[in-house]
């Protein structure tokens, strides 16, 4: 769902209107139609931010059909997105996860462009280590390859990441999670 976000949108599409699409794309119903509740959009940070739903229209890719109090309903424009849907199930889990997503889950409050970041790293990530290339990091957070470093910079300064490193030759970016031992250790007493 994050590649087909990434060609859907356009490259200048904010990283909490990326956010809130991925949360519409996963929630949408057989119809394209999707209703978010106020709760969800609080607890995302997103609640209250018309702008979002304005970029996200200006872009063609939704349209508001209600809007406000206790939830906000649209239909989704880009016929595409009804073939990127696996089952409904599949897609609330994938909804759920996209919120905390395990193994690289946020606390509560962080802005949208670190909980993108952390969103697609996690993606990427299989056992305590993941890696993908420079483009494709870029490309799925809507990120210029500068900001997205600083973004990797900030989940290590958060504890998120143990370390992340950019391979020029290659063009990768590799990454390592603190172990289960290094978690525990970290959250002992002393």
């Amino acid at each position: 769902m994050l590649t087909y976000l990434a060609a859907a949108l356009p490259r200048f599409t904010s990283p909490a209107a990326r956010l809130l699409a991925l949360q519409c794309a996963l929630r949408a119903d057989t119809h394209a139609y999707v209703r978010l509740r106020s709760g969800l959009l609080r607890g995302m940070r997103l609640c209250g931010r018309r702008e979002l739903w304005e970029e996200l229209e200006h872009a063609g890719w939704l349209r508001r059909t209600t809007g406000g109090q206790p939830h906000v309903e649209a239909q989704l424009l880009d016929a595409a997105v009804l073939a990127q849907r696996p089952g409904r199930r599949v897609r609330a889990r994938a909804a759920q996860w996209a919120l905390r997503p395990a193994p690289l889950a946020l606390p509560a409050g962080w802005p949208p462009a670190v909980q993108l970041t952390a969103l697609v790293v996690a993606s990427h990530t299989s056992g305590d280590a993941g890696s993908t290339d420079m483009e494709v990091l870029t490309r799925l957070c809507g990120h210029s390859p500068h900001q997205t470093e600083e973004l990797l910079d900030r989940l290590v300064t958060m504890h998120s990441l143990a370390s992340w490193r950019y391979h020029q030759e290659t063009d990768e970016v590799s990454w390592h999670q603190y172990s289960q031992a290094d978690v525990g250790r970290t959250a002992a007493p002393q």
